[in-house]
């Protein structure tokens, strides 16, 4: 019977090394033990400890720091690595950023009925907040769109699923189009303001049937003006390297 190939003993290695660093409780900014007490406990080649923490460098998980007092360095990753991982396997698969919508459609409505019983009265003055943000940069295309990502995000993991938080921080970069040239003048972002002032009440109110619809709402909105400006876009794939840098 196949089971497979066994993984690569840097591969395994790495994941010692996390499980070690979350039995000691370490965060962001601690350091991992040296390389020669790492070598010494894992009775592992230089090579191979050296592969182990780039795999983990390339996952967002440390930082090699460099010179006297450097070494691998606990960080609190992101979910820039899953954004790139995904859009590499949507291009080897031809999948257009037409699915991306799609995902949207069906993953924000939930997660915003979520976010509706679980969010923290904290998180709902940031939201007031980030709205308000919108509102000052309705003639600033960046700033209001990096407003934009917020919103979202701050719903996301308001949901209390890690899970859909990381999914949807992962994929706010590159959901709203502009990767791929979808722009959004002065009136529609005036229609984006007005749509997360009703998904923000809704919230506030706690209501998670009305926070859904109008998150829902919101989103199909998003999907006709694709349709209707960018139909050619919606068939685009998106490249890997748009999600890098």
């Amino acid at each position: 019977m196949l089971t497979g190939r066994a993984p690569k003993a840097a591969m395994v290695v790495a994941q010692q090394i996390i499980k070690d660093a979350g039995r000691a409780h370490l965060s962001a900014g601690d350091l991992l033990p040296s390389e020669r007490a790492m070598l010494e406990q894992y009775r592992i080649g230089r090579g191979t400890l050296r592969e182990a923490l780039r795999l983990l460098e390339f996952q967002g998980v440390i930082e090699l720091r460099p010179g006297p007092g450097g070494g691998p360095v606990m960080t609190d990753p992101d979910a820039s690595h899953l954004a790139s991982s995904l859009i590499l396997l949507m291009q080897l698969n031809d999948a257009p950023f037409g699915v991306i919508v799609e995902a949207r459609a069906a993953l924000e409505p939930m997660i915003s009925r979520l976010a509706a019983e679980r969010i923290s009265a904290r998180t709902l003055v940031e939201l007031g907040d980030n709205v308000d943000r919108m509102r000052g940069s309705l003639n600033d295309r960046h700033e209001f769109l990096e407003a934009n990502k917020r919103f979202h995000d701050l719903i996301a993991w308001s949901s209390g699923n890690p899970l859909f938080g990381y999914l949807a921080d992962s994929l706010l970069g590159i959901m709203d189009g502009t990767a791929i040239g979808i722009d959004y003048p002065p009136h529609h972002r005036e229609a984006i303001l007005d749509a997360h002032a009703q998904i923000y009440e809704a919230l506030v109110a706690r209501d998670p049937i009305g926070s859904e619809r109008c998150m829902r709402e919101h989103i199909d909105a998003y999907r006709r003006y694709a349709e209707r400006k960018y139909p050619d876009l919606l068939g685009q794939v998106i490249p890997w390297d748009r999600t890098l840098g």
